[in-house]
């Protein structure tokens, strides 16, 4: 008997001709938050180039420190609140190197974090004419291992090794020489050309340069405007971007240790806080983790028109330090962009239709779906089904699937045009009551 599937009823043969197909549904869904990148200059690393951090795991290997050492205070920071971290280190310095006889060891990568390794070779107890060779950083032992020639010896996470010959006993050799270089502002044009290819939520500039703060507000105006990529930057002091896809920080805060974190160190966290915040959270109240107090604080006025200005700032509230509004740095309102666009949470719903829509089109129907009554159906009901997922979860409200999602063939044909009519959910900022006395 013959089978198989068919595409129209022309078959030829008596047979059983079947087709599997899923049950039509939509295929795309609301996407995770929560990547943050930051460029900043490191002691350790690989240089110029990107590295995923995630929240909770070790730096050591990849960064020579463990998280909690001050030398990753602003790593530590970001990931507060963000999931993953793109790291790129921005300086290329000196390599610390140590030399014992034949045998020299130099640093894997620059930076002064070099300086602070060491090496031992000591003499095998149970294979004569072997010798163990220990790597150590700051007199913690990193690697050892056990060889009876230079040669044998393979590179670790900390050290490349060199040189031909025997191997002799030291009883320790501490690598010198070490810099970590400096950091020029063509470093972050290239730190911003490697990130452009990544996927991230939020991108955070922790230096005070009136050069660069233009330099991200225009990076991320492009991605939003002409790649369709819905960004946010973070800087310090910079409310003249007026602009959605930047947020202003205008102070830092204390944190419980007695540190004091500057504005510039503290967009570390906002870049993070932002990046992790979901669709139907503003951070409006939020307590920044772990701070007691901010620095400087604020009079009334003074908040009252740094909020006017489009900066976000953080307030003493109970002993801790709270953010006092969820805003970005967009002021310039008009009729065709009201003050809605300021807060972010609104826009992190709009951002969030715009990212979603555009990834699950792109992965699933363009090129796959006939520019057809059907065709175009599918598309519309993808859109009704990605809306009624973000009411579900208080990012919309009023959604109404029977006119607030129209979609019809474009002007060529392969064009569709599309309009969605979406009302993000706000938070409760302003509450005003009276009370009566009876």
């Amino acid at each position: 008997m013959a089978g198989g599937t068919w595409n129209t009823q022309n078959k030829v043969r008596p047979g059983i001709y079947i087709n599997t197909v899923s049950e039509p549904k939509a295929v795309g869904t609301v996407g995770e938050r929560g990547i943050v990148a930051l460029a900043l200059s490191l002691s350790w690393g690989p240089e110029k180039q990107v590295v995923t951090v995630e929240a909770g795991a070790d730096t050591t290997g990849v960064l020579g420190f463990d998280i909690n050492d001050p030398a990753l205070l602003l790593v530590r920071e970001s990931l507060k609140r963000a999931k993953t971290l793109l790291l790129y280190r921005l300086n290329t310095g000196i390599k610390a190197t140590g030399t014992a006889g034949d045998l020299t060891a130099t640093a894997l990568y620059s930076g002064e974090r070099g300086n602070d390794i060491s090496f031992v070779v000591q003499a095998n107890i149970d294979e004569p004419g072997k010798f163990d060779v220990k790597t150590l950083v700051a007199g913690a032992e990193v690697d050892s291992q056990t060889v009876a020639a230079i040669t044998e010896l393979t590179t670790n996470g900390w050290v490349d090794w060199s040189g031909t010959g025997d191997l002799a006993a030291t009883a320790g050799v501490n690598l010198a020489g070490g810099t970590n270089g400096v950091v020029t502002n063509a470093d972050h044009t290239a730190f911003l050309a490697a990130l452009e290819l990544l996927d991230f939520n939020t991108v955070g500039l922790t230096v005070d340069d009136m050069t660069l703060k233009p330099l991200y507000t225009a990076f991320v105006r492009r991605l939003r405007e002409d790649e369709g990529k819905k960004v946010q930057a973070v800087v310090a002091n910079y409310p003249l971007a007026d602009y959605e896809g930047v947020i202003s920080v205008k102070n830092g805060v204390v944190l419980s240790d007695g540190t004091t974190l500057t504005a510039v160190q503290a967009v570390a966290w906002v870049a993070g806080a932002t990046a992790g915040a979901t669709m139907s959270q503003a951070l409006t109240y939020t307590a920044y983790d772990d701070a007691v107090d901010v620095s400087p604080r604020y009079s009334n006025s003074q908040i009252e028109a740094a909020l006017l200005a489009g900066e976000f700032l953080f307030s003493p509230s109970n002993g801790r330090a709270i953010v006092e509004q969820d805003i970005n740095t967009f002021h310039s309102f008009t009729p065709e962009k009201g003050r809605h666009f300021r807060k972010n949470r609104v826009l992190r719903v709009l951002d969030g239709i715009a990212n979603d829509l555009k990834a699950t089109f792109e992965n699933f129907y363009l090129g796959k779906v006939d520019n057809n009554a059907d065709g175009r159906n599918l598309l519309k009901s993808e859109a009704i089904s990605y809306m009624n997922t973000l009411q579900a979860i208080n990012a919309v409200q009023n959604f109404d699937a029977q006119s607030d999602v129209t979609l019809g063939a474009g002007n060529e044909t392969d064009a569709v045009y599309a309009e969605i009519a979406a009302q993000p959910v706000d938070s409760v900022e302003k509450i005003y009551m009276k009370v009566r006395v009876k």
